[in-house]
């Protein structure tokens, strides 16, 4: 089954989108973090709850938007709301269905932002699997997604819309945040074990490269997919990276 519903807290609607077999019977989750700009309506996240149900049916699915992305009805980008979303999704799993059983995923920014969230506040998680992790997220917006005229407003205090599915209103002050937020100053190898990065040897988008430097200095598992672009285009890659996370999620 698949279930749209809304998490009212702290002043927060987090927009969120359910797959599972059968509602009453979720022993455990896994949590989706889309990429910027994207929203819930993902289909990796599709696909990957369609091997679920078939493969572990007690094990749900759960994808929300994240501020500003999406239906959500933000209007302004802040990272540290980014972090109480996802906060918000992982209380509500674990009192909703009473199971602490979580495993994540997640992509590009939000990969990102999942990688924030363990620093700052922990790790609830069993097992992690970033897809193409926005690990210099600062770099990647300045340099991959926004455009010269998108610099300069942003140097003269202005706010400009940039992204790919819905525009994203991006403030000067949410760019310093990304430059501040230096995730290679965290130390992240109490978590490693239980962290997989793949990543597309044709990203187009984040840098294969930094993101290898980042995982070999954390001591986190990097699984370069030699035919993958950013978004993992190819059907038959997307399979077969489903079913690595998968195992990676239940070995």
């Amino acid at each position: 089954m698949t279930k749209y519903f809304s998490i009212n807290e702290r002043g927060f609607s987090v927009r969120c989108k359910l797959y599972c077999a059968d509602e009453k019977r979720i022993t455990g989750a896994v949590i989706y973090g889309h990429g910027f700009s994207g929203n819930k309506d993902n289909k990796i996240a599709e696909k990957t709850a369609e091997r679920l149900q078939k493969r572990h049916p007690g094990t749900a699915l759960i994808i929300f938007n994240w501020p500003c992305h999406g239906d959500d009805a933000r209007n302004k980008l802040i990272l540290s709301d980014c972090l109480d979303y996802l906060d918000i999704v992982i209380g509500y799993v674990g009192k909703r269905y009473h199971t602490n059983e979580l495993c994540a995923c997640a992509n590009s920014f939000g990969g990102y932002v999942f990688l924030t969230y363990l620093a700052s506040r922990g790790d609830p998680f069993k097992r992690i699997v970033l897809r193409c992790p926005a690990v210099d997220m600062y770099s990647v917006l300045t340099r991959s997604v926004m455009t010269d005229d998108d610099l300069r407003a942003l140097k003269k205090g202005k706010p400009v819309q940039v992204g790919f599915d819905r525009k994203v209103k991006v403030t000067p002050e949410f760019v310093e945040a990304l430059r501040d937020n230096d995730l290679t100053k965290n130390d992240y190898h109490a978590y490693a074990n239980d962290i997989a990065i793949f990543h597309g040897e044709k990203d187009e988008i984040v840098p294969i490269d930094s993101v290898r430097a980042f995982a070999d200095s954390s001591g986190i598992a990097f699984i370069p997919v030699r035919t993958a672009d950013h978004r993992f285009s190819d059907p038959a890659v997307t399979d077969a990276f489903i079913a690595d996370m998968i195992g990676f999620f239940f070995d």
